[in-house]
């Protein structure tokens, strides 16, 4: 393969940010033809399709999205040579994480811990819903979500679901709430609950027991955030039914306990990565 031309990658860098060879062009003070011209000779040095059109629009192919990952970096890199007259560290590389809004956050930062804090890394971190995320994922926008929830076997979109973790479930709350002398069947018959939403994986599983108990439950809040389900326990309105892994600062500091143990009762943590010609070498570090 010829040595890389940088000026071909400006030219692919401007077309890739302004989504149109005219605006490019524009931008660049050229003919569009010229632009054309530039970015056919980088795809044929590379190897690789870096566009493909969909109406008037482009639209950057995987090899394409990587591309420009390697030209912002480059010409970042130029723009602080030119700065500094010397290189002050090493570019960083980026690896964007999607995570479900409500996810436990204790578990997120345990997943990202091998790569915080690295000179050579930089964490872009998105929340949203699981719609938000697979969009973003299947777009190429994310490199993984997380999720409490794997999404549905679907053969066109190619989704790789790893378990990455999975935590018992407990009830868990205030000093005030919590009785050492009573059994779980007495806890969830006699003390109010804060539960997950129905449909989640725990709710199911949590309204399963409580039927093989012959128990009926004093529901107290229902939520699909486990964020506030650790607020509400904190302030005393209920009985959490939560992974400790939630609320595992609060455990320590004894603002909250850890009351009894659900029996058969677990939460599960997925990494979903889609199938990719060029998966980022970060990955690599993060799932098993």
């Amino acid at each position: 393969m010829a040595e890389l031309n940088y000026h071909h990658l400006r030219y692919f860098q401007a077309v890739a940010h302004e989504g149109n060879l005219t605006r490019a062009a524009e931008r660049l003070n050229v003919s569009q033809s010229a632009v054309s011209l530039q970015i056919r000779n980088l795809e044929e040095n590379l190897g690789q399709a870096l566009f493909e059109r969909r109406g008037r629009a482009l639209h950057l192919t995987e090899a394409g999205r990587i591309a420009l990952d390697h030209a912002d970096a480059i010409f970042a890199s130029g723009r602080e040579l030119v700065a500094t007259l010397r290189q002050s560290g090493r570019q960083r590389k980026a690896i964007r994480v999607g995570a479900l809004a409500t996810l436990s956050r204790n578990f997120q930062l345990t997943f990202l811990r091998p790569v915080l804090g690295r000179p050579d890394v930089e964490v872009i971190l998105r929340s949203g819903s699981a719609a938000e995320l697979y969009n973003a994922l299947t777009a190429l926008h994310l490199d993984v979500v997380l999720t409490n929830q794997p999404p549905p076997a679907d053969a066109l979109t190619g989704f790789v679901v790893r378990r990455l973790d999975e935590e018992p479930v407990s009830l868990i709350g205030a000093p005030r709430l919590c009785r050492d002398d009573l059994t779980v069947r007495d806890h969830l018959s006699g003390s109010p609950l804060i539960l997950p939403t129905l449909g989640t994986g725990v709710r199911m599983d949590f309204d399963a027991l409580v039927e093989r108990l012959d128990v009926r439950p004093q529901i107290a809040a229902e939520v699909d955030d486990m964020a506030m389900m650790r607020l509400l326990a904190r302030e005393g309105v209920g009985l959490a039914v939560l992974p400790p892994v939630v609320v595992r600062d609060e455990l320590a500091a004894g603002t909250l306990l850890e009351t009894a143990a659900l029996p058969n009762l677990t939460e599960a943590f997925y990494g979903v990565t889609i199938k990719r010609r060029f998966s980022n070498p970060l990955l690599a570090d993060l799932l098993p």
